[in-house]
């Protein structure tokens, strides 16, 4: 691997590993407190922690360079989803790079320089070294290249070794503060005999159970004191790690009419009469097609798999289309087939005209260089003197390649030509002079004059809808938002508890500008604008905040009814059952109306109940309960529960206790690091502005 590769194509990779290698393993929680209201944040601090101000400045390239690293990951272009999840993942990095910066000082931890060097170039090297420098075809650490990276002087190899050298530091002291928190962790022999236990002692029982479904939900009035009960047993639920807001919307369609699909056929069709009679048919498909499919040889599997099987069975010269496929129309000709290899192993020469004179020069010293190796010299000693390319350092080795991997000028070289070639071509990069080293495979490839219009609402249609949304919005006061909407018969819907960073909301495409204005907005606020997402206008209302930390009773009142009906209908039928007497299982079951069911080998850590579901408190109660004995009304998920235990089947004894401990000592010295940043995090003062830039 050479260093104008590294520079070129894993210069963003060390940025974004410093936003999120190893430090984004504790970033289990979200518990992030938003702040004040971003209009009295200053105008460029993204957030703070600890009195830290994150400027925009600095924040910004990070998240630009996070989404490139997405788009490389997933492919394709960037959407609000994968800007949300760069913006998290560069806020999450700020946190930690403060708050454990401050842990390792108090802690005292450091890196001397003996310790990076030797992680650098020592006989252990870091991951990241590992991970940039090794060979893909030996699997070996390439330290000529490493070496030529670190001691280079250009400026901006040195920047990057200076990033790479910082992270690899980072992840050290990570993995020793990691030590130390796993290190304080311990498993005492009574513990691991519980685990042990738990997991497989065996309790066989029988039960009779009435559904809460059995009373309907009419019948039970709910009271306040109903409502307080269940908050008060389960207040912990209701603490809010970070603000959460709610709107509702109608969304005016502005999808294309009856009138628009005829306008769009019709075009079509003038299109294709014209495309079949064009003098340039590629050029013509250029101009007038929606989406732009490079004119080169494309292999089966690259269009719309709707198309793509009937493209491929036309001989050249043949025209499919116009067809109607997914929203667009399709018009294409088969300019030319042929039989092409699948993938290609070369090697090249990459000259750059700026460094010999200009581009005559550089395609005359490519022709001298092409006829020194047709004469007998070595393309990758030459290659080590004269190209510029990173692949200069493997003698100009480029690999094996398929289609769509290089750029059109040197692939169609490397595909169109045979074994033993040399060949000198232009492209963006320089001038190239290829030696086909090997061809790979053979597979029928098309040439095609491609276009593709899309079915789109006309300036009608949009006229029409946005003076809807206008009108709805000018009209609107508030709480009159469900009025109008029935007025208008417009459907509403509702986009709950959203995040101020979040990328998405249900049924909406593309909602960042909505969720921002709905975090500069108060509760029962009609939103200023009118939102484009995607084939609709949208107008919305906030509806609902809930802050960050322990919710009030009148925040999750209608957000816990379901639980509280089920918890007043359990009460209900708890005295059912105590009405039954003191009987046996069968007595009880006979006077509700029920009939006994039995259980067999079931174990407290999985508390599943066959064909019914997971009931926690009865499987609980279960493991707590004599042999024999009728118990007490239990009220689960699903209803409320009499049961017997017919005994319980007790495993033997542990066979390696140390083994026992070592396995629980892994999982919890997991959860730890989590658990300790999380408590960094909840000690911390953290403000975060991010909903005012993204």
């Amino acid at each position: 691997m050479g260093l104008m590769t590294f520079l070129r194509n894993r210069a963003g990779y060390i940025l974004v590993f410093m936003i999120g290698f190893a430090i984004v393993a504790f970033l289990v929680g979200d518990a992030i407190n938003v702040g004040k209201p971003f209009w009295a944040a200053n105008q460029k601090t993204v957030g703070s922690v600890d009195g830290k101000d994150i400027s925009i400045d600095d924040f910004g390239p990070k998240v630009e360079q996070s989404v490139n690293q997405f788009k490389q990951q997933y492919g394709g272009g960037s959407n609000a989803q994968m800007q949300s999840m760069a913006v998290d993942q560069v806020w999450n990095a700020e946190l930690a790079n403060v708050l454990l910066t401050k842990e390792y000082d108090r802690l005292g931890l450091t890196v001397s320089e003996d310790e990076l060097l030797d992680l650098l170039v020592g006989q252990n090297p870091s991951p990241l070294i590992k991970q940039y420098f090794t060979n893909p075809q030996t699997g070996q650490l390439d330290r000529m290249s490493l070496n030529s990276f670190l001691k280079s002087k250009e400026p901006q190899a040195q920047s990057q070794s200076l990033m790479l050298q910082t992270e690899i530091k980072n992840q050290a002291l990570q993995q020793k503060y990691s030590n130390l928190v796993r290190n304080s962790v311990y498993v005492t022999s009574l513990e691991a005999t519980d685990e042990y236990t738990n997991r497989n002692k065996l309790a066989n029982f029988k039960y009779v159970s009435l559904d809460y479904a059995s009373i309907p939900d009419a019948s039970v009035k709910l009271t306040d004191a109903d409502y307080s009960e269940y908050y008060n047993a389960n207040k912990a639920r209701f603490n809010n790690a970070q603000e959460l807001r709610s709107f509702e919307y109608v969304t005016f369609s502005i999808k294309p009419t009856k009138a628009d699909s005829a306008a769009v056929k019709a075009q079509v069709d003038k299109i294709a009469a014209d495309f079949r009679t064009a003098k340039n048919d590629s050029l013509y498909a250029a101009i007038n097609s929606d989406v732009k499919v490079p004119f080169t040889y494309l292999t089966k599997g690259k269009l719309d798999p709707a198309v793509d099987s009937a493209v491929f069975s036309l001989p050249a010269g043949s025209y499919y289309g116009p067809a109607l496929s997914g929203n667009s129309y399709k018009v294409i000709k088969v300019v030319a087939t042929r039989f092409s290899p699948d993938s290609v192993k070369a090697s090249h020469i990459l000259i750059d005209p700026a460094k010999v004179g200009g581009e005559d020069k550089a395609v005359k010293l490519a022709d001298s260089l092409k006829s020194l190796i047709a004469g007998g010299k070595s393309l990758s000693d030459l290659a080590k003197i004269y190209s510029v390319d990173g692949s200069k350092d493997k003698g100009g080795d480029l690999g094996t390649f398929a289609r769509g991997t290089m750029v059109p000028e040197f692939e169609n070289a490397a595909f169109d030509g045979s074994t033993g070639d040399l060949k000198v071509v232009k492209s963006q990069f320089g001038v190239h002079l290829i030696k086909i080293e090997k061809q790979i495979g053979s597979s029928k490839v098309a040439k095609l004059a491609y276009i593709e219009k899309s079915l789109a609402a006309s300036s009608k249609t949009q006229a029409a809808a946005y003076k809807a949304a206008s009108n709805f919005l000018a009209n609107v006061k508030g709480n009159d938002f469900a009025k109008l909407a029935e007025k208008d018969k417009l459907k509403i819907a509702v986009a709950d508890r959203i995040t101020a960073t979040q990328g998405f909301a249900p049924g909406l495409d593309n909602p960042r500008k909505l969720i921002q204005d709905a975090y500069a907005a108060d509760k029962g606020d009609v939103l200023p604008e009118i939102y484009t997402m995607g084939d609709a206008y949208v107008v919305a209302r906030l509806t609902d905040v809930k802050p960050k930390g322990v919710l009030p009773l009148d925040a999750v009142k209608k957000e816990i009814q379901p639980m509280v009906l089920s918890a007043a209908k359990g009460k209900l039928l708890a005295a059912k059952f105590e009405g039954a007497g003191k009987g046996s299982l069968a007595q009880i079951a006979s006077k509700v109306g029920r009939t006994v069911v039995p259980i067999q080998n079931i174990v407290f850590a999985n508390p599943i109940i066959p064909g019914v579901s997971q009931e926690n408190k009865l499987v609980g109660s279960v493991f707590g309960s004599q042999p024999g004995k009728v118990s007490a009304p239990v009220q689960g998920e699903r209803g409320v529960y009499v049961f017997t235990v017919d005994g319980f089947t007790n495993p033997a004894p542990i066979a390696n206790m140390f083994k026992q401990k070592e396995s629980m000592l892994m999982t919890i010295g997991q959860r730890s690091l989590g658990s300790a940043f999380q408590a960094l995090q909840d000690n911390a003062k953290i403000k975060d502005n991010r909903v005012k830039f993204y």
